[in-house]
């Protein structure tokens, strides 16, 4: 029996400028998406109304937050949500009439605003009609403590519902 060494396979590895143009073009696509997504500075052509019955101060101040994805995980998750007021989140007010938030896959925070949908829901979200899938559906607020979740189900499923409890 004869043995023949095996050769290692050898990776041609692409230089770095196709790296670097692999990684610049689809940025630069996005940038050329005529004005729409987080960057536009123009509002909607059709933004929801703000609901009647709550204003961005509900929203505004320290909380405390956890999620859950399991309906059974509610309550045990209402109580990790006051365990965080060790390191708040804050909800400040806006520039405009909207609150700053993180959203969903981005650190930076933006301006969020309260939007009227059908049925008496209630979304926070970029200027675009209500129930966009960047935005969140308010489950519940209270003076205490809100709920909310994301509409796109992918996010949704990443991130579960949020239990939001007011800090001090």
């Amino acid at each position: 029996m004869i043995s023949s060494p095996i050769e290692p396979r050898r990776v041609k590895r692409p230089a770095p400028a196709v790296l670097a143009c692999s990684f610049l073009l689809p940025l630069t696509l996005a940038g050329c998406g005529g004005g729409e997504g987080l960057s536009s500075l123009e509002p909607a052509a059709q933004s929801a109304p703000a609901p009647a019955n709550l204003s961005r101060d509900a929203l505004v101040g320290r909380w405390g937050i956890a999620s859950y994805h399991t309906d059974k995980d509610r309550k045990r998750t209402e109580a990790e949500a006051r365990a965080q007021c060790k390191q708040p989140y804050t909800i400040a007010k806006g520039p405009g009439d909207g609150v700053m938030m993180h959203v969903a896959d981005d650190p930076k925070p933006y301006e969020l605003r309260l939007k009227a949908g059908p049925g008496g829901k209630t979304y926070l979200g970029f200027e675009a009609p209500a129930g966009d899938p960047q935005d969140r559906e308010l489950v519940s607020v209270a003076p205490k403590e809100m709920v909310m979740r994301f509409v796109d189900p992918d996010a949704n499923r990443r991130y579960g519902t949020f239990v939001y409890s007011r800090c001090g």
